[in-house]
């Protein structure tokens, strides 16, 4: 492969670009975009396909920027290659409204493929991304109809392989086989604390060669073009290993400050620009400043993502006539519909239906509708015998070689990784016609939190399927019984919580997961059996709360949720052998119940009606529902699960008496605060 002035003069602009980018906005990172310059120019100019016309063409290459910090380096990119980004964009770097924000986000700027900026995570989705590719292939390309083959590559860094998450992400992507995934590491040696050598000195490479990676090296990453095109070519043709090309280079090459960490996340000085301009053939007095021939450089080679696009769309045609029923499976998922009356599969249940834990009313649901929904990817973190996640006719993601599964199984063996599971499912994402699952008990989705947080932000379809949901997994004690857990998700913005109370609302949480295009939700399931409830349903489910029993001049509205609304029920009887009347609400998800209509919510949560939540977690949070909470607002204890909700008087005559109390208070003050009122407006 042979390189021209053109090349240099490309990756000065980049370099030159960032400098005044960073400044422009007065803050950033331009040491890193500098110093990548060249690996990025490569990938763009050279080796991957893509169409800025076309930018969600399902065969693209993906490329994902895990170390965010460098973003400007990506918004530069975007815009030689003529994406949506314009100069403007630039210009506006970091601004309030802009669609270039301070880490690459996928939901606001066209051409990221997922957002990064916490590090690691963009490392784990681009191993989502690769799952996705080898899936879609295995399941659909045919012999003379290649219709998937695309490269996932990533530029990452120190600090994104120090974290956990990569890690776990990385020891994965070995296990897979994944060829198509690509990781060039920028080795520049300096981390925000300086030198790496004060905290980082492992052997990276001999730690991804233990994962299972092929690793090249390349010495000079700032001038050697020749030395980072042959190592990528050689990735390539490496198909049953992930490769981490380790590429030394320095940190805000051409400037001053280069090779410390002052360049790191500060904006260059503007006499270090000027001589950085002046080193490297650009006007100082001239800002972003973009020479005609690297224009034509990057549009020349969109031109030819784009027709590489024209023929892939071709080939789709033509196995549209020989494959009629896979093409049209396929169009369907890639455009994020469902199959027609999939939801009819969903169980439906009645009070003479015998109890079940939540967790297998999920068994039940992912049972019927995963053979009719093949964009279901679903897996557990080592958890499938109790998280129960499996089907019956699943067959496991695994390399063809393994003799254990194949690239078209559906099932993922995630391994005890729950952050990892949680970025690589926002990779599978956002890769398109998947909707990926994964398990583990409720309470180690805090091990995922800095995932799921961005599933949220980036509107990825995720279903979190988190079992053994509350105390009621009895034994395992305080280390396994989530007590804060809920308040967590429920707090985290378009983050859907979902703890159903029976079968109805299990059925009710799939539909509302698996329905919602641009939102994560949070499965919260039992390990312990569920009366089926009179008054449950799968529809009203939807609605977050609703009203699951009815009295004409209520003393007290009883608000549930999951394992504690068939608690609210047995309470409820108790209280009217008093002649108490109490009224029963199911708040399935705090989340839903929020967005609807005020008058709906006024109905549900009603005036002059005292309001008591119980739920066997904290009552953080619940004052927006209910004058009194009764739950558990310390950490949990161990012993058989009755005896554990005994403890913490979370049993009905407990709660019967306590709402007594509560009965006669608001009796006494004569006045009742109107709950919807204080809260909602």
């Amino acid at each position: 492969m042979s390189f021209t002035q053109e090349d240099t003069h490309a990756i000065n602009t980049i370099r030159v670009l960032a400098a005044d980018t960073v400044f422009k906005s007065n803050s950033g990172h331009p040491g890193a975009p500098m110093g990548c310059a060249p690996m990025a120019h490569l990938l763009f100019s050279r080796f991957m396909n893509y169409n800025p016309k076309n930018p969600k063409w399902a065969n693209r290459d993906r490329f994902v920027l895990s170390n965010g910090h460098a973003c400007a380096l990506q918004y530069i990119l975007l815009h030689l290659m003529g994406y949506p980004t314009t100069m403007d964009d630039l210009k506006s770097f970091r601004q309030l409204h802009s669609k270039t924000p301070g880490h690459p986000e996928c939901h606001m700027t066209e051409g990221i493929e997922v957002t990064t900026g916490p590090l690691g995570q963009g490392f784990a989705n681009a191993v989502g991304l690769a799952i996705g590719e080898a899936h879609m292939a295995a399941t659909y390309n045919k012999p003379g109809f290649e219709l998937f083959n695309n490269y996932t590559f990533m530029i990452t860094g120190d600090g994104c392989l120090q974290e956990g998450v990569s890690c776990e992400a990385a020891s994965l992507a070995g296990h897979l086989q994944l060829g198509k995934l690509i990781a060039l590491y920028d080795d520049n040696h300096i981390s925000i604390d300086g030198d790496t050598e004060v905290s980082f000195t492992e052997d990276v490479v001999k730690r991804f060669e233990s994962y299972g990676w092929h690793v090249l090296v390349v010495k000079d990453g700032n001038n050697d073009l020749e030395g980072i095109a042959k190592a990528i070519e050689e990735a390539k043709k490496v198909t049953d290993k992930p490769t981490l090309i380790k590429v030394f280079t320095t940190i805000g090459f051409g400037s001053l400050m280069a090779g410390t960490e002052k360049v790191h996340g500060s904006p260059l000085k503007a006499d270090d620009i000027v001589q950085l301009k002046k080193a490297m053939g650009f006007n100082p007095e001239e800002s972003f400043h973009v020479p005609q021939s690297t224009y034509d450089l990057y549009h020349a080679k969109a031109a030819k993502g784009a027709a590489i696009n024209h023929e892939w769309d071709a080939l789709l045609e033509k196995y549209s006539a020989e494959f009629p029923v896979l093409a049209a499976e396929l169009k369907r998922r890639l455009a994020k519909e469902l199959p027609e009356d999939w939801a009819k599969a969903l169980p439906r249940f009645t009070p003479a239906d015998k109890p079940i834990a939540t967790r297998k009313l999920s068994e039940a649901v992912l049972n019927k509708v995963a053979d009719l929904l093949p964009e279901l990817m679903i897996g557990s973190a080592d958890l499938t015998g109790s998280n129960l996640t499996r089907w019956k006719t699943a067959v496991d993601f695994q390399p063809e070689n393994s003799g254990i599964g194949n690239y078209s199984g559906r099932y993922l063996r995630y391994g005890v990784r729950e952050h990892g599971m949680a970025a690589i499912m926002n990779g599978l994402d956002a890769y398109g016609g998947i909707i990926p699952g994964g398990a583990t008990f409720l309470n180690f989705i805090s091990y995922a939190s800095g995932a799921v947080r961005l599933s949220a932000l980036s509107g990825h379809r995720v279903l979190y399927i988190m079992t053994h949901d509350s105390i009621g997994l009895g034994e395992d004690g305080p280390t396994h019984q989530p007590i804060e857990t809920m308040a967590m998700i429920r707090a985290t913005p378009t983050l859907v919580d979902m703890r159903p109370a029976d079968g109805n609302e299990t059925s009710g949480a799939y539909l509302f997961a698996i329905s919602a295009k641009d939102r994560p939700t949070v499965l919260a399931f039992t390990r312990q059996d569920l009366p089926q409830l009179e008054g449950s349903s799968v529809e009203k489910t939807l609605f977050g709360g609703y009203v699951l029993q009815e009295v004409e001049g209520a003393d007290v509205t009883l608000v549930g949720t999951g394992s504690e609304v068939s608690l609210a029920v047995d309470a409820a009887k108790l209280l009217a052998e008093q002649g108490i009347k109490a009224r029963i609400v199911s708040m399935p998800s705090t989340t839903l119940f929020d967005e609807q209509s005020h008058e709906y919510r006024a109905s549900v949560l009603i005036d002059g009606v005292p309001s008591v939540s119980v739920e066997a977690m904290t009552t953080f949070g619940w004052n927006r529902y209910a004058h009194e909470s009764l739950g558990i607002d310390t950490f949990g204890a161990s012993g058989p699960f009755k005896e554990v909700y005994k403890h913490f008087e979370l049993v009905p005559e407990a709660v019967a008496a306590k709402v007594q109390k509560i009965v006669a208070f608001y009796k006494n003050e004569g006045h009742v605060p109107s709950l919807v009122r204080k809260y909602f407006h």
